[in-house]
């Protein structure tokens, strides 16, 4: 019986087969399944480069999880503040705007860090450090390292990106 359940588990996870590569030196998020790259996104990751390091606004590197969706049918645009919904905020595309707060829109993808001592534990915590894969106001910079640690997207992107997803999708983020 042990030995079918296990079978049967394994399965599950290679059917959910989906998993998020993101290539810094790229600036792109490529969502994967079954070893194929089934969407390819632009994003921004940190203007302060990468690492783990609490309060570098960094982006941290390695294997993550995605471990909270929220958002699930909010407006495009919508601003986030503490991970709660507030009002739909503008969009920049082409204007070139720079916007003092580091808004988060549209949707949130939460990643937590797997590996201890990169990016899981005291001081280097991921999802302590409430890293993000979300919507940006900034989207002319898009291309661009231009975070405060978390993976930027255009906002149309990331609900077309979070509507595939599940939960508990493999994320690796790479130099």
């Amino acid at each position: 019986m042990k030995i079918k359940l296990l079978f049967i588990l394994s399965l599950m996870s290679f059917i959910n087969a989906k998993e998020i590569q993101i290539s810094i030196s790229d600036q792109k998020l490529y969502l994967i399944d079954a070893g194929n790259i089934i969407n390819e996104y632009i994003i921004s990751s940190s203007k302060y480069g990468e690492g783990a390091q609490e309060g570098s606004f960094k982006t941290p590197l390695g294997k993550h999880r995605v471990k909270k969706m929220i958002g699930q049918g909010e407006k495009l645009g919508m601003r986030f503040i503490g991970r709660q919904a507030q009002k739909v905020y503008p969009i920049y595309a082409q204007e070139k705007v720079i916007v003092p707060d580091d808004v988060v829109q549209s949707r949130i993808i939460w990643l937590d860090g797997m590996e201890e001592g990169v990016n899981k534990g005291t001081g280097i915590d991921s999802y302590s450090r409430y890293i993000y894969i979300h919507g940006t106001p900034e989207e002319w910079l898009l291309g661009k390292k231009a975070s405060k640690g978390c993976i930027r997207m255009s906002n149309s992107d990331v609900i077309e990106l979070f509507s595939q997803l599940e939960g508990n999708e493999t994320v690796y983020i790479d130099k």
